[in-house]
């Protein structure tokens, strides 16, 4: 079994801090983020970065639907760990200056993949795809912190 990793990045037109702040803020802003591959989004705990523990479904094809329960951990200044408790699965957020009034979100998923000729197809196709879904989440991202 492979290890797994998509990565997707973008800069946005507002302040590291802003940004972050919107990421974590899992009772009001993260819903409004979410594009249509995420349904059932509850926060069970918490609510606000360290702590939350969040549920979702994501729908990566039409075939596969990940139910994900999520505990929130923050490690380092600019940085969001979301680890799943049902899977192998991990999200790091990562936020960080990029000039003034600008900041560059680094978001990481990584797994541990199937074996075989499956695990081939995962580790090909399933970046790309989540990597589409996070490019969706950024941009709404963009839109509600560049108001």
């Amino acid at each position: 079994m492979a290890q797994v990793e998509a990565t997707t990045e973008r800069i946005v037109a507002a302040d590291a801090e802003t940004v972050f702040d919107a990421l974590a803020d899992y009772s009001g802003t993260r819903a409004k983020l979410l594009p249509e591959q995420f349904s059932e989004y509850e926060v069970r705990e918490g609510g606000d970065g360290e702590g939350t523990l969040v549920h979702w479904k994501l729908q990566a094809t039409s075939k596969r639907v990940r139910d994900c329960l999520l505990e929130v951990s923050e490690p380092t200044d600019g940085e969001l760990v979301e680890k799943d408790r049902n899977s192998s699965m991990v999200t790091t957020w990562r936020v960080t200056p990029a000039g003034e009034g600008k900041s560059r979100v680094v978001v990481t998923t990584t797994w541990t993949g199937a074996g075989g000729i499956g695990g081939f197809f995962e580790k090909t196709f399933a970046p790309k795809g989540l990597g589409r879904i996070y490019d969706a989440l950024l941009a709404r991202l963009a839109t509600e912190v560049e108001k």
